[in-house]
């Protein structure tokens, strides 16, 4: 394997565990990235030459950590840092970096330690989601349809604070969980987004998938009688489950009316049933459950041959009770759209009072298209399509609208 695939199978494996082990060390986010991104750049020009070493995550460490050290804000670094604690007792940064291999619940532990709860909720969030999943701010800004001028802005305050308070990051003792567990949802949630984002898993967002789904059902092992927890879970499994029914034979997307059930993974859609019955028996209802259930019911095509489209919308509406979102309100409307007709689906979409941001958001576009086309709206449903495609979709989806924008001109 040569030094560059070297360095990218090191980086996707534990580039988040060495920044977020670099940040406790030095509660500085930025130095944490910067000493980071020149251990990386290093790499490729030593192991070119001198060939790879046998452990890539601990050398990029070990560099990473002595950049560190020799930046110009040396003093005032080392007056922050975590020192070592003495044997037998190891301490938090020792945990970490002991062993590269995933464990069950080390990017968990991670996630709780970075979801501090001196930081506004937003903020932990995208930090979170920058330093452990490794997300790009133009990614985490598209999450919040905000722009990526504004998240960055976001995420500089938030490491000021760290820094200026210097804000331990320390694991959590259970009794402090429940004050970082929305924040803990909310970063798995956008992450696992962010991967089913692309049909095709070939982003670099592609690996959340997996992770997603592997520390939802951690979480519902070590949080048991946490409803939104198991709904969390069942969320992500009940999405995962229509994956390999994502992509038709040519490589394109194929939207979610149009998959084949049978090829729909029943393993992780019995798996969900579960995780929502025991949800159901805590009697505490909540946004994850309501998500999972709006998944769930489309789920019960596989057995009944159809979607109870009114059920959807009404699941949505009271999901826009709890939780509103632009978002949730775009969804809703696709779905009114099924229930009730295109046009009630295109006023219900004309009607959302949303960021601006929303018509940089493909989904948008996408949803509008598909509306659009079904009203008997054909220039504008051409016109979304092009928004679409200039917001720079996945392979799968650029082929998807591709194909519906070149339907529409057979049809004009």
């Amino acid at each position: 394997m040569d030094a560059e695939a070297l360095l990218d199978e090191a980086v996707r494996e534990a580039g988040d565990r060495i920044r977020a082990a670099l940040a406790m060390r030095f509660r500085d986010l930025d130095m944490a990235e910067d000493a980071f991104g020149f251990a990386a750049l290093r790499a490729v020009e030593t192991w070119r030459r001198d060939g790879a070493p046998r452990d890539p995550a601990a050398w990029l460490y070990a560099v990473a950590r002595r950049r560190a050290f020799d930046l110009g804000r040396r003093a005032q670094v080392r007056e922050r840092a975590v020192h070592d604690a003495p044997e037998p007792i190891p301490d938090p940064e020792t945990i970490l970096m002991a062993a590269f291999e995933p464990i069950p619940d080390e990017r968990l532990r991670l996630i709780f330690i970075c979801c501090h709860p001196a930081l506004a909720p937003e903020a932990r969030i995208a930090l979170t989601l920058r330093t452990l999943c490794g997300l790009s701010v133009e990614r985490i800004a598209r999450a919040w349809l905000t722009t990526e001028v504004a998240m960055t802005q976001r995420l500089t305050r938030a490491k000021r604070k760290i820094r200026d308070a210097a804000i331990r990051f320390e694991i959590p003792e259970p009794d402090q969980w429940p004050e970082r567990l929305e924040a803990v949802l909310a970063t798995l949630e956008i992450a696992y987004a962010q991967a089913y984002e692309d049909a095709a898993g070939v982003s670099d967002a592609a690996d959340l998938a997996r992770e997603s789904l592997r520390l939802s059902g951690l979480l519902a092992e070590l949080l048991p009688d946490e409803p939104e927890v198991l709904g969390l879970a069942a969320m992500i499994r009940l999405a995962e489950s229509r994956r390999p029914a994502r992509l038709d034979d040519l490589g394109a997307m194929t939207p979610l009316s149009e998959q084949d059930v049978g090829l729909w993974d029943a393993g992780l859609i019995r798996d969900a049933a579960g995780l929502l019955r025991r949800a159901a028996d805590l009697r505490r209802s909540g946004p994850y459950q309501l998500m999972a259930a709006i998944h769930a019911t489309h789920a019960a095509r596989r057995e009944t041959g159809a979607t109870a489209w009114g059920d959807v919308v009404t699941l949505y509406d009271i999901l826009l009770a709890v939780r509103p979102s632009a978002v949730a309100e775009v969804n809703r409307a696709v779905a009114l759209a099924e229930a009730e007709g295109a046009e009630a689906g295109f006023q219900a979409l004309a009607a959302i009072d949303a960021p601006a941001r929303l018509a940089e958001w493909l989904p948008y576009q996408a949803a509008r298209a598909g509306l659009c086309a079904k009203a008997g709206r054909q220039a504008e449903a051409a016109d979304a399509l092009r928004r679409a495609l200039a917001l720079h979709p996945a392979p799968a989806e650029r082929l998807f609208l591709q194909r519906r924008l070149a339907d529409l001109g057979k049809t004009a």
